[in-house]
């Protein structure tokens, strides 16, 4: 077992809890915006090898994420909506006031980042905003996290055959654990939920739910992966011990975040 991975993660637990547990909306809010800067600030360093980012508009985002419940929930989808063609617009008002030292592969790598990183990010901040948010935003952490374990854990004792050569270390074997892993601790988490703290909510749904987040999120670990391997980098940083940066750590959770809100919402 790879003892600086797992002391940064029982570090960074308790972290992530305390934050989600005491912490307002707001408070949250603040937390996903400083993760989003460290994880586009990755991102950006990574594709600096083939392309000149357009940080500042990134970086602008990323605050954004600090007042999204400032925005009246009626007109949140409004703002979300029309900031996707602003965003666009302001990327290629960059390449007409830089003469085109800017260029359309400079802000085509930056508008994917945006919304890849910061815009999945946004998806935890409307998943704890939710009526019963502080219950329901577990579903993706035990998804994401949970499958990662379980697919580390088996993989690593018994994983033999290959999964792709994007990421050589997984297996089929812990690909298949991750899924049923998780899926057992929602499950257990669900029943938690409805014997102590009064909600009623549906085992059979929470399968279906957790299936398709697990392999969402393994999904997404892959496509962090396939960027990895694209500008030849090993981990988009060495900020967590054992983990690499925080857009490792990260790269399934927020893959799925977008999928978990639409889930939770219909749920």
């Amino acid at each position: 077992m790879d003892m600086k991975r797992i002391t940064s993660g029982l570090l960074g637990f308790p972290i992530v809890v305390l934050i989600l547990l005491i912490g307002n909306k707001y408070v949250v809010d603040i937390a996903l915006a400083v993760i989003a800067i460290f994880a586009i600030d990755e991102y950006f360093n990574a594709i600096s090898k083939i392309s000149k980012p357009v940080r500042w508009l990134g970086y602008l985002c990323c605050i954004s994420i600090a007042f999204i419940h400032l925005v009246p929930y009626y007109n949140l989808n409004l703002v979300v909506t029309v900031a996707v063609p602003t965003i666009l617009m302001l990327l290629f008002a960059q390449i007409i006031i830089t003469e085109m030292k800017t260029n359309f592969r400079d802000i085509a790598y930056t508008f994917i980042g945006i919304f890849y990183v910061i815009f999945f990010i946004m998806f935890i901040a409307f998943i704890n905003g939710m009526e019963n948010g502080k219950i329901y935003i577990w579903y993706p952490l035990i998804a994401a996290w949970g499958t990662d374990i379980f697919a580390y854990v088996v993989g690593k004792k018994i994983g033999k055959h290959k999964f792709s050569k994007i990421s050589p270390k997984k297996s089929i074997e812990g690909a298949i654990a991750g899924v049923i892993g998780s899926l057992l601790m929602a499950l257990a988490y669900t029943y938690i939920a409805n014997t102590f703290w009064g909600m009623n909510i549906s085992y059979l749904y929470i399968i279906g739910m957790g299936i398709v987040l697990s392999l969402v999120g393994q999904i997404g670990d892959f496509s962090a992966s396939s960027i990895k391997r694209y500008v030849d980098i090993k981990d988009y940083s060495n900020l967590i011990p054992g983990h690499g940066g925080m857009l490792d750590r990260i790269d399934s959770l927020i893959f799925l975040a977008p999928f978990a809100y639409a889930l939770l919402s219909i749920m």
